[in-house]
C-alpha cells in the first residue's frame, strides 16, 4: 500500500487544491444557513457548470465524446479534494458516476454527445430506474415490462427509491421483455426522456424531511427502439457496466460529522460541571468511532493504490461502504445523546448535523447495497465462503413463485 502520491499525482493534487481553494467556497453551503430546494439545486447546478468549464468533470471520460480522458486517480483526487468542501454535488453522481459512462458505452460517440455534454454542464440531469418494490437488492427480479409493438416498446410498471427522479431529465431504465427465459437473461436497458406521457413521478419524504428519493410510475410509456441500449435481452450486462463505472468516490461527505465534532461537542458539554469528555465510557465510544474512520482511510488508500497502479480496486471496497453507513449512524447517534433533551432541538446548529446522519444513515445502509448483500459479497469474494444457494438461477421467470 502507498501511503503518498507520486510525482505526478502530486502535482495533479496540488493544481486541483489550489483551484478548490480559490473556487469551492463561493459555492459552498456556509454552516448553520439554511437553503430552500431550489436554492440547492441552483447552487449545484452553478457549481457543475464551472467545474466543466475548467475541466473538472468527466475527468476519465474519453475525449471523443467530450470527456477529459484522464485516468482514474485523477478522479479519485479531486472527489477527495472536492470533499473538503460542503459543496452540492449530490444531484449528479448518478448521473456522472452511472448513467452517462454506460451511455456512451453502448451509443455512438456523435450521437452520445448530445446527452453527455448537457450533462457535463449541469443543464440536464439523470437517474437510475433500477429498483422496484419487488427488485432492489436482488435487481434481477424487475417486473416493469416493455412489450415492442413495431419500432417502439410501451411500459409498464413501478420503480421507487429513485434518487433525484424529481429533478431529473432523463434516466436509464432497465424493464423485463421476455418472461419465459432465466430472469438474469430476459431482460433489456433503455434511456427514457423523464418528460414523456404516462411517467408519473411521486416524491417519497424521508424522516429528514427531505424528498431525495421517489417512486416512478410508468403507464403505457412509448419509446423507440432507438433508445435502447445494447441488445435485447442483454439488460443484464448492461446494467453491470453501469454498476462497474460507480463513482470513484475515496472520501465522506464534507458535511459529515466525525471525530473532531465529538470531541468538541464532549468538550464543551458539562454533566455536574465536569466536560463530557472526562467520562471514560465516553471517551471510549468516541475512540471507536477514531478506529472506524482510521479504518476506512487505510481502505481508501488500498483502493488508491491500486488505481494508481492501473488496476481495479477488490470486492474489498464493499467492507468500506458497510462500516461507513453504519459509522454514520453511531456517530449521530452519540452526538444526540451527548446533548441529552438538546439533541431533539433541530434548529440547534450544534445538532442539525448529527441528527441529520442518525435519520438520514439507515436509508446510506440500504442504497448502493444493503448490509446484508455486502456480507455476502465479502463472505463469498473476499473470505471465500460458500456462495447462497440460488435456487431460482435456471428457473424461466414466470415460472418462479
Amino acid at each position: 500500500m502507498d501511503f503518498d502520491d507520486s510525482h505526478e499525482e502530486a502535482v495533479y493534487r496540488q493544481q486541483v487544491r489550489q483551484w478548490l481553494a480559490e473556487q469551492a467556497p463561493k459555492w459552498a453551503q456556509p454552516v448553520g444557513r439554511k437553503e430552500t430546494e431550489a436554492q440547492k439545486m441552483t447552487r449545484a447546478r452553478g457549481w457543475q457548470s464551472l467545474k466543466s468549464a475548467h475541466g473538472y468533470v468527466g475527468i476519465t471520460w474519453p475525449v471523443e465524446v467530450g470527456g477529459v480522458g484522464g485516468n482514474p486517480i485523477e478522479q479519485v483526487i479531486f472527489s477527495q479534494e472536492e470533499s473538503r468542501y460542503n459543496v452540492f454535488v449530490t444531484p449528479f453522481q448518478v448521473g456522472m458516476g452511472m448513467c452517462v459512462p454506460t451511455l456512451y458505452t453502448y451509443m455512438p460517440a456523435e450521437q452520445a454527445m448530445r446527452y453527455v455534454r448537457p450533462a457535463m454542464r449541469g443543464d440536464e440531469i439523470w437517474c437510475q430506474l433500477f429498483s422496484e418494490p419487488a427488485a432492489g437488492s436482488d435487481l434481477a427480479g424487475v417486473r416493469t415490462r416493455a412489450v415492442r409493438q413495431g419500432n417502439e416498446w410501451v411500459v409498464n410498471g413501478q420503480k421507487v427509491w429513485t434518487s433525484y427522479a424529481n429533478h431529473s431529465d432523463f434516466g436509464l431504465l432497465l424493464a423485463r421483455t421476455d418472461s419465459s427465459v432465466a430472469k438474469h437473461k430476459g431482460m433489456t436497458m433503455f434511456f427514457i426522456d423523464m418528460r414523456t406521457p404516462g411517467v408519473e413521478v411521486r416524491p417519497i419524504r424521508s424522516m429528514t424531511g427531505h424528498t431525495d428519493f421517489n417512486e416512478v410510475f410508468l403507464t403505457d410509456v412509448r419509446i423507440a427502439d432507438a433508445q435502447r441500449l445494447g441488445e435485447v435481452g442483454a439488460g443484464w450486462r448492461v446494467a453491470l457496466t453501469t454498476l462497474m463505472h460507480e463513482r470513484l468516490a475515496i472520501g465522506k461527505a464534507a458535511d459529515a460529522p466525525g471525530v473532531d465534532q465529538l470531541i468538541s461537542l464532549a468538550q464543551e458539554v458539562c454533566s455536574g460541571g465536569v466536560p463530557l469528555l472526562d467520562n471514560a465510557s465516553i471517551r471510549e465510544a468516541i475512540a471507536q468511532v477514531y478506529v472506524n474512520d482510521a479504518g476506512l482511510e487505510f481502505l481508501r488508500m488500498r483502493a488508491q493504490t491500486a488505481l494508481s497502479k492501473g488496476q481495479e480496486p477488490g470486492p474489498e471496497a464493499s467492507i468500506g461502504k458497510l462500516v461507513m453507513a453504519r459509522t454514520r449512524q453511531q456517530v449521530g447517534a452519540l452526538g444526540m445523546d451527548l446533548l441529552e433533551a438538546d439533541g431533539l432541538d433541530s434548529e440547534n446548529p450544534k445538532v442539525s448535523p448529527f441528527q441529520y446522519y442518525y435519520l438520514f444513515a439507515p436509508g446510506l445502509r440500504i442504497a448502493g447495497g444493503t448490509d446484508e448483500i455486502l456480507r455476502n459479497i465479502i463472505a463469498e469474494r473476499v473470505l471465500g465462503l460458500p456462495s447462497d444457494l440460488r435456487v431460482d438461477r435456471d428457473v424461466p421467470f414466470n415460472e418462479i413463485k
